[in-house]
Formats: structure tokens, sequence, C-alpha cells
């Protein structure tokens, strides 16, 4: 599992193997010698598009610290931000700052970059035929899905909580956190009444489609949403290549804090020796 790619299921990225052999694998940017990415116009287009496409289906969507969050960003709209500017406003928030890195990094890694208030960012972008969905993580699901809401204590104190959680975990350990990440920092939703409802995982956020489907009430169309529960959450598997079919949710995004003061390594113990819920999603053919 590499950056929080799910053992149930061969997240944040995916591993060589995982690739068709004709898809190019992508590769992240390097700095020049003053830190500068530099990107292309197709590039910048991509960013342009995604940020105006996704600009229509957050309002009302996500959580309002989320929006607050990405008011404070103050993102630009035509080409893709230098990761300095993102740190700046980090910084003066909650201490956090951007780490650039490639597309794959180790478990150890993601874990030891969080534990420092450091949030690995791939500098690549995805191409226009990956434009609605993407396993790897690129920079706009962690600039425009994460950042902004790095902006919030709770949100910021979970992240440095869980790596610092991460670098002392077995491997075995590490793959029932993996569950925990994704089902709050990836694809969480936040109000336990429904009509008040809103996104908070940057999985969905950075994901037109799956901003709208997370909140859909179409009785053929429309996600499980349990009320989080840690016990629960560390045994239900889950998919990176496909639309989430369970959602958890917190009651507030200040809940964050009350999950990472509670026995998360004792309920994690307690999970390995219950074991994994049945899957609620079809089993993947290689």
């Amino acid at each position: 599992m590499e950056r929080l790619q799910s053992l149930d299921s061969p997240h944040k990225t995916v591993s060589a193997g995982s690739m068709t052999a004709k898809k190019q694998p992508y590769l992240s940017h390097q700095p020049d010698a003053n830190g500068h990415i530099h990107y292309s116009d197709d590039e910048n287009a991509m960013w342009q598009a995604l940020l105006a496409r996704q600009a229509t289906k957050i309002p009302n969507r996500a959580c309002v610290e989320y929006l607050q969050g990405l008011e404070k960003l103050n993102l630009p709209t035509s080409y893709i931000p230098q990761l300095q500017d993102i740190d700046e406003v980090l910084q003066a928030t909650t201490g956090w700052q951007t780490a650039a890195v490639p597309a794959l990094i180790s478990f150890g890694k993601f874990f030891k970059l969080l534990a420092n208030k450091s949030f690995p960012v791939a500098t690549f972008i995805r191409r226009f035929e990956d434009m609605d969905y993407i396993e790897e993580p690129d920079i706009f699901h962690e600039i425009v899905g994460h950042c902004p809401l790095l902006t919030h204590p709770a949100f910021a104190i979970f992240n440095e909580t869980y790596g610092k959680l991460g670098l002392t975990a077995t491997k075995e350990e590490r793959g029932f956190l993996a569950r925990l990440y994704w089902f709050t920092i990836e694809f969480g939703l936040v109000g336990s009444n429904p009509e008040n409802r809103r996104i908070y995982g940057g999985g969905i956020l950075s994901s037109p489609s799956e901003t709208v489907y997370a909140l859909s009430n179409e009785p053929q169309n429309r996600p499980e949403c349990r009320a989080f529960d840690l016990m629960d959450v560390l045994r239900t598997p889950y998919r990176i290549d496909q639309i989430q079919p369970i959602y958890y949710v917190i009651d507030e995004l200040d809940t964050l804090f009350e999950i990472i003061d509670s026995d998360i390594m004792g309920m994690v113990k307690q999970a390995m020796s219950l074991g994994l819920f049945e899957p609620t999603y079809p089993l993947k053919i290689s």
C-alpha cells in the first residue's frame, strides 16, 4: 500500500503493476533551482477545466469549513499554483506545508510527512482522457481536495496524529489504519441530518461526479450513509477504482478531535481480531 492504496482491493496511489501496459504512468515534475515547477499549456488548461467544473458542483455540497479554506487559498483559475504559494497560507493558519513527492511514495514516508505537518503532493496533473476519474492522487486532488481543510485545526491535527500513529504501526496495523483515513480524510461526510449533510473528504471534493453522487437522494442511485463508528470503519473494505457505495458520516468537523483522542490503536488491534466485513462491492477480477 503506497500513499494509502487499498489493501482490500489490489489512495492514494496505485502500483505500477496495476496500470495497463498501454497507459503511460504518471510522473511528477521536478522543481528548478528556485523551487519553481514549470507546467505546459495543456497541463494548465487541465487545471482550469477541472477547477471550473468543480466550482459548479461544490456550492451547497462542500462543508462550510472547506469553502472557507478554499477562499483563504485563493487558487489561480487559469494555471496550476506553485506549492510555495499554498505553503504561505497553510503556515499562517495551522503551521502545515506541502511536500512535493513522486507519483509513488512508501507507506513510511507518507506517515513521516504527515507526522511532521507536511502534506505530500504529487506534482503532476491528470490527462484529459482521465478527467472524470483517476486512481492516482494528482495535484488537483491534493490541492483542491485536501489543502482547503488543512487550514482548519481539527483536520490538520487529525492528519498529524494519524501520521504519528502510522510511524509506529506494523504492516498489518497500517492496513486497518488506511480504512480510517479512507472513510474520513478521503471520503468523509459531515452532518447527521441528511438535509444539512455536506462533504469534507478530498477524494469526493476533487471528483465532480462523486461530489454529486455522495449527496444524491435518487432512490435508485444513492449511496449508503452510515453514522461514524470507529470499529465499523476499521473493518469496512473498499475499492479505489469505483465510486464508493458507503460513506461514514461524522456529526461535525470537530468530531475529528474526538476520534484522535480515542484509543485508535487499541481499536485497530480489536478490529484485526474480528476481521473485515463482507465487501458491498463486486470483487475485482484481475
